[in-house]
């Protein structure tokens, strides 16, 4: 297995800075389409925030990317790769989760979530495909939290298994945004 990691940029999230590309470099493509998402076009010439606040899929990560104050640098230069949970992934939590986690007091934990499903960098279905041929079977993406994420290819489809063994397909995959990438997932992926 291969360890792959993203570029280097300073103080997002107010996290430490990500490690140095170890030997793989994002292809994202150049020409983008605008992809629909929860009845919404998301334009490759916006931003992340720009395009996620039309979809009627992702309130509910809108309204904790709020609660947590990551708004201002969603909309930074970037760039990005954000694994994007749908309100129905959000609603497989258990009952309260998502109240509990908007709540100020802890603003600490929605942080760390929310900042595990956010990669530093442009990576597109062919850029995971190919760091998981080159790592054999399977890459790890360190994600702004710190802790990584691993990607398998099964069967031709990408799956993302967080820390705790829970495992995510991408559901609309390559919603190219002006500062990075949004990969449509379909669980809430959880640090340890």
């Amino acid at each position: 297995m291969k360890n792959f990691k993203s570029s280097t940029f300073a103080g997002i999230f107010g996290l430490a800075a990500c490690a140095a590309v170890a030997s793989f470099v994002p292809l994202a493509a150049a020409h983008a389409k605008t992809v629909m998402v929860g009845g919404a076009a998301m334009y490759p010439s916006r931003n992340i925030i720009q395009n996620a606040v039309n979809s009627k899929d992702h309130t509910t990560l809108v309204a904790a990317v709020k609660a947590a104050g990551l708004v201002d640098t969603l909309e930074g230069p970037g760039p990005f790769t954000v694994f994007a949970p749908t309100n129905e992934a959000f609603a497989k939590l258990p009952a309260g989760t998502v109240a509990a986690l908007l709540k100020p007091e802890n603003k600490p934990k929605l942080t760390a979530i929310l900042t595990y499903h956010v990669v530093a960098g442009k990576y597109s279905t062919g850029d995971l495909m190919r760091a998981v041929r080159m790592g054999g079977g399977e890459a790890m993406l360190k994600t702004v939290e710190g802790e990584p994420l691993t990607v398998k290819d099964v069967h031709h489809r990408l799956e993302i298994i967080d820390a705790k063994g829970r495992k995510a397909w991408i559901t609309i995959a390559n919603v190219a945004q002006s500062n990075g990438m949004i990969q449509v997932i379909n669980k809430v992926l959880l640090p340890n």
